[in-house]
């Protein structure tokens, strides 16, 4: 046989042999990662808890090492306490109660077009829920028809373990015909939104969410009057929608007239807003106002998936004022009456990198961090990772109360990664190694951007279970997810296909 021949064999059944075989791989490689984000069964009060530490974790001191070395199972120690067990304390403080019904519902948008959706209440996003700071928060929910199971979660808010509504961590998803309680303390003033928490990325754009704003118990702290409004933006499946309609929002104020605009971001892109009309200030982000706030103009201002940002604005003597963003064409908030203002295409982006002032003698700076994490957000192949792991094959950052604690995050790619803590809010320390200049920024969800690295600094004192992801809800069902669990701290819940839980597919 002549080499001609040989080659033209190898070329007829070698090379498609080698594209069948290199195509198995793929497969095989996909499932055997997706298996990650559908275990038979997990305890996220334990997973991975030695495997993998000295490559996740570098400690600030000895101490701390002996303190990690050794540990095993929580719920074999003596002295366990169960997530389940803690709760609000009793109060004497007014109580607000609500109920919520999840159910599948056929919305009519405002445009005349329906969606089949999953509401609270009949309606997408769920009823407001407006409350002072220092109420009990009693909520009470009820699972209609939604055959998985439905969780709620109150992003932002620091509520006891039992309460944070994570399905096979905290509680089993509330199935058909059941309902749960949550109970809270409405502890710091703000805008905050809630979610399920089971089978989020699917939940979530078929419509499980809705904003819960906190207002100080003491009204507003400016002297001129001051009103306000909410604007939560939501992807329901195709849909765009801002308060559930896809015309934008028309707010009536008054020329001289300051408004608070709440922003929402409840989707999984980032969203970048533009002011056309009038300057204004960043009054505060994730819920926690920002110390003496200075105005802004030709401003861009970028808010990550899950964050919120108020926005500060003065209505003119005459013309409107306009806030849109590129992401939700057709959906403008138009603040005020009177002439259209000139639209500007560019601007630089917002920064709190210098954004107010510093606190004088901030205590912060001087704290001396116990335990220092680091992680690396990326992609691997078909999953989301961090530090080349995804889900429940990532070590969990494990502390105890009252440590002070310093987590550095980067973004290696695979898109914006809006990183979301549970249970607690953190503080931004340095972007890039730079210091922040500015403000004090305390946030629950921070965005970041291929090649930015952060370093943040966390209290911990909340015990409990809490989940850390990408508020991309994609991004979370596709791995990137992951545990702080604190020393001690047990759940009876699992994650996974036995249980049902599945609470960032």
């Amino acid at each position: 046989m002549n080499k001609r021949k040989i080659v033209k064999r190898l070329i007829y059944f070698g090379l498609p042999l080698t594209l069948v075989v290199l195509a198995g791989a793929v497969i095989v490689t996909y499932f055997w990662q997706m298996r990650l984000q559908k275990p038979e069964e997990i305890n996220m009060a334990y997973h991975q808890m030695t495997a993998g530490m000295s490559s996740m974790i570098n400690m600030t001191d000895m101490d701390g090492m002996e303190h990690m070395g050794g540990m095993g199972n929580p719920s074999s120690e003596e002295g366990a306490v169960s997530c389940s067990s803690i709760t609000t304390p009793e109060s004497s403080a007014p109580i607000r109660k609500f109920d919520l019904t999840a159910a599948r519902t056929t919305l009519k948008l405002d445009n005349g077009k329906t969606v089949d959706a999953w509401t609270f209440n009949g309606i997408s996003p769920g009823p407001e829920l407006r409350v002072t700071e220092g109420d009990q928060i009693v909520v009470t929910l009820h699972n209609k028809d939604i055959e998985d199971g439905v969780t709620i979660h109150w992003h932002g808010i620091t509520v006891p373990c039992s309460q944070d509504g994570i399905a096979g961590v905290t509680q089993d998803a509330v199935p058909p015909g059941e309902q749960f309680t949550y109970t809270f303390i409405a502890t710091t003033p703000g805008t905050y939104w809630y979610h399920s928490h089971q089978m989020s990325s699917i939940q979530v754009s078929k419509g499980l969410l809705g904003a819960l704003i906190i207002e100080p118990k003491n009204g507003s702290e400016s002297g001129t009057s001051t009103s306000e409004a909410t604007a939560l933006y939501q992807q329901l499946g195709s849909s765009m929608l801002v308060n559930g309609s896809e015309r934008g929002r028309t707010i009536p104020a008054k020329p001289g007239e300051q408004v608070r605009l709440r922003l929402i971001n409840s989707g999984n892109e980032t969203m970048e807003f533009g002011v056309d009309g009038a300057p204004f200030r960043v009054l505060a982000m994730d819920g926690h106002d920002l110390h003496e706030p200075g105005l802004l103009e030709r401003t861009i201002v970028p808010i990550g998936a899950g964050q919120r940002y108020d926005l500060l604005i003065q209505v003119p003597g005459a013309g409107k004022v306009v806030v849109s963003s590129p992401s939700a064409k057709g959906l403008p908030i138009t603040i005020g009456s009177g002439n259209q203002p000139q639209h500007n295409e560019e601007g630089q982006l917002f920064s709190f990198l210098d954004y107010g002032t510093p606190l004088p003698d901030d205590p912060v700076l001087q704290a001396k961090p116990d335990r220092h994490f680091e992680l690396k957000l990326g992609q691997t192949l078909f999953t989301k990772s961090i530090n080349g792991k995804s889900f429940h094959d990532i070590p969990p950052m494990t502390v105890k109360e009252g440590d002070h604690v310093i987590i550095t995050v980067s973004s290696e790619g695979g898109g914006d990664h809006p990183f979301h803590l549970h249970g607690h809010v953190f503080r931004v320390l340095r972007k890039n190694g730079e210091a922040l200049q500015g403000s004090p920024v305390y946030l629950d969800t921070l965005l970041t951007k291929k090649g930015e690295t952060y370093e943040l600094y966390l209290e911990a004192d909340n015990p409990g279970l809490w989940m850390i992801h990408c508020h991309n809800l994609k991004h979370a069902s596709m791995g990137m997810s992951m545990m702080l669990n604190y020393e001690g701290i047990t759940t009876s819940y699992r994650v996974g296909t036995k249980s049902g839980n599945l609470p960032d597919l």
